[in-house]
């Protein structure tokens, strides 16, 4: 039994790049402390298969954690009986059944909308004008947040994975997420009598139907949010970006070879929009001969997971008919993402064709970059396109 070997990084190089570090640490010292994180980081697809599921020792029960000190206690931050209970009463606004027959129409005529605005311009930015207002509209019918705008439900989900990720403690960003929060519970105390009056599939009704306690309600509500936007957003933008920036992976679409969710799938796996999981440890054990203590705080680090050599050849490489099943992208232990299906059909349903199909001679308009470790997404992806007449 022995102490994790120490690595030291360098925050800001993991911001703009995370994968040099994290892919060396994955070879060299796959579990490993991290003093400026402040935690032990595991790499190595396989460990955190196995690990996520322990959640006797690695628990996502973290009374002192940044999402709950900041957001509330989520399911996300349950375990056992208490996360599975609460897992169960959201299950009806997020199942694959719901997505069809509820939310698909309606990300469809949102699609439609927005593309029909953009497409005489000729130029935008695929994140600020397509992908954050699509996921953000998603996001109001199935919250059922229906008088928050899109764009408060972006300002308010970088807002929250802003602060759940401030591990350097900066008060502005705190600050910024504690406005997120006030400003989601405004709107869900006016959305709350008209949920109890007439209820439907979303997220705030079917809770309220089950029973939970407000402050659960609150917190899966935020929850969502958090993640619910930002993932598709990056996801839809940078999905768009890697196949205009490899047009022969796009021909393989084109020519019906592949498909949009196999490009998804291989965007996420390639650039994880969620890069990282915290965990506690809830009892002493000893993983590959390393030990850790009650209190100590992990890192699962699901982006260089999926970029793990022994499951993916050239894993740096983006091919979208590579065999994607061993990525971590919604996770894999109890605590798979609950809103997995209403992503895949928002993004590779809906989204990318829509795209495609309704901007001819869409391309690349400019640099773009990409930032962020535990979330990472492009921060502007310019295109232009051609317009008739």
């Amino acid at each position: 039994m022995t102490d994790p070997p120490v690595v030291h990084l360098d925050p800001d190089a993991l911001y703009r790049d995370p994968y040099p570090d994290l892919a060396r640490m994955q070879a060299e010292t796959p579990i490993a402390f991290v003093p400026e994180l402040g935690a032990t980081l595991f790499t190595r697809r396989d460990d955190i298969f196995a690990q996520e599921k322990r959640i006797d020792v690695f628990s996502s029960d973290q009374p002192e954690g940044l999402m709950t000190r900041l957001m509330g206690q989520n399911m996300m931050r349950k375990d056992g009986d208490a996360h599975r209970s609460e897992r169960r009463a959201t299950f009806p606004a997020f199942s694959p059944r719901t997505v069809r027959d509820h939310w698909l129409a309606a990300f469809r005529a949102a699609a439609r909308e927005i593309l029909a605005d953009m497409a005489p311009r000729g130029r935008a930015d695929l994140v600020a004008d397509y992908a954050r207002p699509l996921s953000g509209e998603a996001l109001r019918v199935i919250t059922g947040l229906e008088t928050m705008s899109a764009l408060e439900m972006d300002r308010a989900s970088q807002g929250m994975i802003d602060g759940i990720a401030n591990y350097a403690g900066d008060a502005q960003v705190e600050a910024r997420c504690h406005a997120a929060t006030a400003l989601i519970d405004d709107h869900i105390s006016r959305m709350m009598p008209e949920k109890r009056r007439a209820p439907d599939m979303s997220l705030l009704s079917v809770q309220l139907q089950a029973g939970l306690p407000e402050d659960s309600v609150r917190a899966n509500v935020k929850l969502a949010i958090s993640g619910g936007q930002n993932e598709p957003r990056d996801a839809i933008a940078g999905t768009a970006w890697a196949l205009l920036k490899h047009p022969d992976q796009l021909a393989l679409i084109r020519d019906g070879e592949a498909g949009w969710q196999q490009a998804f799938e291989e965007y996420a796996r390639w650039i994880a929009p969620i890069g990282m999981s915290p965990r506690e440890v809830a009892r002493a054990d000893t993983v590959n001969g390393v030990r850790f203590e009650p209190g100590e705080r992990v890192f699962f680090m699901f982006g260089i997971a999926n970029r793990d050599p022994a499951h993916f050849q050239a894993p740096e490489r983006f091919d979208i008919l590579r065999d994607t099943s061993p990525a971590l992208t919604f996770g894999a232990g109890p605590h798979f993402c609950a809103g997995a299906a209403a992503s895949r059909a928002l993004i590779a349903e809906v989204a990318l064709p829509m795209l495609f199909e309704r901007l001819p001679g869409l391309r690349l308009d400019g640099e773009v970059v990409f930032e962020g470790w535990a979330f990472r997404g492009p921060r502007a992806v310019p295109v232009a396109w051609d317009v008739p007449g």
